[in-house]
C-alpha cells in the first residue's frame, strides 16, 4: 500500500536526522518568528467567510504531475494577491516532487503563514521545518499512535508553530480533540485507497466543535465546492490540485464565500456522541 511506503520512507529519513537533532534546533531557535496560520483563520471565520489555504505541489500519487518546474515564489505571491490566507507547501521529494527549499522560496517571497505538508512522524522533523521556516505543520492522525501524536504537538507547540491535525473518520476526530488539537483538517480523501468522500467530509466536519478550527482538505474545484463546505461549517479549505492545474491566480474565485457556524455550544471539548435510533 502506498501509504505504508510513504511511513517507511518517512521512518528512514527521521533516523538519519537524529544526527543533525542539535544543528536544527539551533536553526530552529534562529529563524524568523513563526507567522500565526490558527489567527489567520480565525480572521476568515469571524468574517463568516471560508479561508483559503492555497497550497504549492509538483506533484502527487492521485494526480500525477502537476507543475513540476514551477516556481515557487511566483506561485506564492499569486496566492497572497488572489486572497489566499495561508500556505501550504508539500516537501516530501519521493511521491510528491516537494522539497524545504520550497519552503524556504515561498516564505521569503509572501507574508502569509507557511504551513510544511508532509508525513511527519518525528520531533526532528518538526525542528527541520522550523529550521526551513514553516509556520506550521501538518500531523496526520492516520500514521501517529496517541502518545506520538501528543508527542509532536507538544513540539510543535513549544516552537510557536501552528499544528494542522488531520482526521479522516470519526474516530480520528475523537483521538485529535482528546489531544487538544485547536485546528483540525478534515481530510476528503482516505489516504489507504485515495478515494475521495465529499459527502463524508461534509459530515465529520458538522461534528468539530465550534471553538476548534475546521479545515477541509481534498476534493475542491472550484468556488462551488468551497460555497458547499462553507455551507457544512468549515472555516477553512485547503487547496492544491486544482490551483496548480488552472493557475494560481484563481485563487481568487475561492475567497469570500459564506460559512455556516456549526452548533451553539462552545469549549465543549469532544464532539457529540451519535444520537442512537
Amino acid at each position: 500500500m502506498l501509504l505504508d511506503e510513504i511511513v517507511a520512507t518517512k521512518a528512514e529519513e527521521a533516523s538519519a536526522l537524529r544526527r543533525w537533532e542539535d544543528h536544527l534546533e539551533d536553526r530552529a531557535e534562529s529563524a524568523s518568528a513563526p507567522r500565526d496560520l490558527e489567527a489567520s483563520l480565525r480572521m476568515g471565520a469571524d468574517a463568516d467567510a471560508v479561508a483559503v489555504i492555497a497550497e504549492f505541489k509538483r506533484r502527487s500519487p492521485s494526480a500525477e504531475d502537476l507543475a513540476p518546474e514551477a516556481d515557487p515564489g511566483v506561485v506564492a505571491r499569486s496566492y497572497e494577491e488572489g486572497g489566499a490566507a495561508a500556505i501550504s507547501v508539500l516537501t516530501d521529494g519521493p511521491h510528491f516532487g516537494g522539497s524545504l527549499s520550497d519552503i524556504e522560496k515561498v516564505r521569503a517571497a509572501c507574508s502569509l503563514p507557511v504551513l510544511r505538508k508532509d508525513f511527519l512522524l518525528d520531533p526532528v522533523q518538526v525542528l527541520e521545518a522550523r529550521a526551513a521556516g514553516a509556520d506550521a505543520v501538518l500531523l496526520i492522525t492516520r500514521i501517529l499512535d496517541d502518545a506520538r501524536l501528543r508527542d509532536l504537538l507538544s513540539t510543535v507547540q513549544a516552537h510557536g508553530m501552528t499544528p494542522l491535525v488531520e482526521v479522516h473518520d470519526d474516530e480520528e476526530l475523537q483521538r485529535a480533540l482528546r489531544a487538544d488539537a485547536r485546528v483540525i483538517g478534515v481530510n476528503a480523501r482516505d489516504l489507504a485507497t485515495l478515494e475521495v468522500d465529499i459527502g463524508g467530509a461534509r459530515e465529520l466536519l458538522s461534528r468539530v466543535p465550534p471553538d476548534r478550527i475546521a479545515v477541509a482538505e481534498s476534493g475542491v474545484t472550484g468556488a462551488e465546492d468551497v460555497a458547499d463546505l462553507g455551507a457544512a461549517g468549515a472555516d477553512a479549505v485547503l487547496v492544491g490540485t486544482w490551483l496548480m492545474r488552472s493557475g494560481a491566480s484563481r485563487v481568487s474565485e475561492l475567497t469570500g464565500q459564506p460559512r455556516s457556524p456549526r452548533g451553539r455550544a462552545r469549549g465543549s471539548g469532544l464532539a457529540a456522541e451519535p444520537s442512537g435510533g
